[in-house]
């Protein structure tokens, strides 16, 4: 491998233009646990916060492979989801998402079942705060898959051109947390990138679980941290090293658990980040389609609004205020708090993705 030798307090790192790699000594069969981290809709208006982990076990020169982008045809299937896919077509997140889901022995006959296989967290703990009239607001069955079969078996394709380089895919899983959720931690004084950060976190912890190696994660930065060592809530008992503190990128290394490197503009450069980002837009997609459909079954002259901060949404927001009422549709379900202020040690109208 070619690059310039960076030197940590304890592992040696390798630039390959875009992200370092670390030199950590790979398990015995000389592959390590790679982890691509993502989140889709950190700003908007409506719908949920949707954080996304993409797994791979990857050779010394697969680990390089996935710390540049996708080339030639595969650049237009595998990168950041906001350069490659507009509003309402997430075929493409789906699709990979079912891909993989049957390399894993498993396929899903609805999105629903799709959802379930990727959430961390359980139906039980998504549903547990929804108010009871109307629950079905954000959680339901009856959704059809988007994506084509074609689709389908050229992301598998994929999936074995990449294992024949070296990196071989083997789950995405995400974490959802819908606008009440939010809403609550920001009456606590919790900021949604807090709840974004936790949210990444819990996806390391999850991938360590389930492979019990270290797990070598490139993460999407959360706003414009730069500084995130006190920041930690679920990794805050593991001890750590910080290694690097840059605008580029803040990594932190944990010892058996891993090590995270939170870099800037990852989703478009790391391919596990890109795959992250396409399949949290499907998922943030799907949830946000099913709180607009729900209202707009009772008012077809309601647009198809994206949940962001676009006059459509705003249109739909403002002309859903009396059916919301009608339907006893709680404001903090429905709608997210406004959040004006930049995350502490963030440069304002910097680096703060939405």
């Amino acid at each position: 491998m070619s690059g310039k030798l960076v030197n940590g307090p304890l592992f040696a790192r390798v630039s390959t233009g875009n992200h370092e790699v670390s030199r950590r000594a790979p398990p015995a069969d000389g592959k390590r646990t790679l982890l691509g981290v993502d989140e889709n809709g950190l700003g908007p208006l409506l719908g949920p916060l949707v954080v996304t982990a993409a797994r791979a076990r990857a050779t010394e020169s697969g680990a390089a492979f996935a710390a540049k982008k996708a080339r030639g045809a595969r650049k237009t299937r595998l990168g950041d989801s906001k350069g490659l896919v507009a509003f309402g077509e997430s075929a493409l997140g789906e699709a990979w998402a079912r891909a993989l889901a049957r390399r894993a022995g498993e396929d899903p006959a609805s999105p629903e079942e799709l959802f379930r296989s990727l959430s961390v967290r359980s139906p039980d703990e998504l549903r547990a705060p929804c108010p009871r009239a109307h629950r079905d607001l954000c959680f339901r069955d009856g959704d059809r898959f988007q994506a084509d079969e074609d689709l389908v078996r050229t992301c598998t394709k994929d999936i074995d051109a990449l294992a024949k380089k070296g990196l071989e895919l083997m789950a995405v899983r995400t974490v959802v947390v819908c606008n009440r959720r939010l809403n609550e931690a920001a009456a606590r004084g919790i900021s949604r990138f807090q709840v974004d950060l936790e949210a990444m976190e819990d996806l390391v912890l999850d991938a360590h679980e389930a492979t019990r190696e270290p797990v070598l994660a490139t993460l999407g930065r959360v706003g414009g941290y730069t500084f995130y060592g006190e920041k930690f809530r679920r990794l805050a008992a593991y001890p750590f090293e910080t290694v690097a503190e840059a605008p580029r990128a803040s990594t932190y290394d944990f010892g058996p658990l891993g090590e995270l490197s939170f870099a800037q503009d990852a989703d478009a450069s790391h391919l596990l980040v890109g795959l992250a980002s396409l399949v949290g837009k499907w998922v943030r997609d799907l949830a946000t389609a099913r709180i607009t459909s729900y209202l707009r079954a009772h008012d077809a002259t309601l647009p198809d609004a994206s949940g962001y901060h676009d006059p459509v949404t705003r249109r739909f927001v403002e002309g859903t205020k009396a059916l919301r009422v009608r339907l006893r549709v709680e404001d903090a379900c429905f709608l997210r708090a406004s959040t004006k202020s930049s995350p502490s040690g963030a440069p304002k109208g910097r680096g703060t993705k939405t």
